[in-house]
């Protein structure tokens, strides 16, 4: 992406800090042939960017789906959305 200016302060790469969960979601869901698969990212704080995994917020990636595995803390978090991984009880709304 290319970088942002004003007002932007932080943007979040969840595939660098969230790898492990993200693959763990690949290798159990998205392991046979599918007409169609929609991957994205829901852009809320308390979503992909918590747990890696497209649209998943940390109760259902965690409870639900069963997903695991570690998540790391950004290069640059912004202090009213840390990143907490699965352990995040915050939910999505978006």
């Amino acid at each position: 992406l290319p970088p942002f200016g004003d007002p932007v302060s932080h943007v979040y790469h969840p595939l660098d800090y969230a790898w492990e969960p993200h693959c763990d979601f690949v290798r159990r869901y998205c392991r046979t042939p599918k007409r169609v698969l929609f991957l994205g990212m829901n852009p809320g704080p308390f979503g992909m960017a918590q747990t890696g995994v497209p649209f998943g917020e940390a109760w259902h990636v965690r409870e639900w789906l069963r997903v695991v595995g570690g998540v790391k803390k950004p290069l640059s978090e912004h202090p009213k959305r840390p990143v907490l991984g699965l352990t995040c009880r915050r939910a999505e709304v978006s």
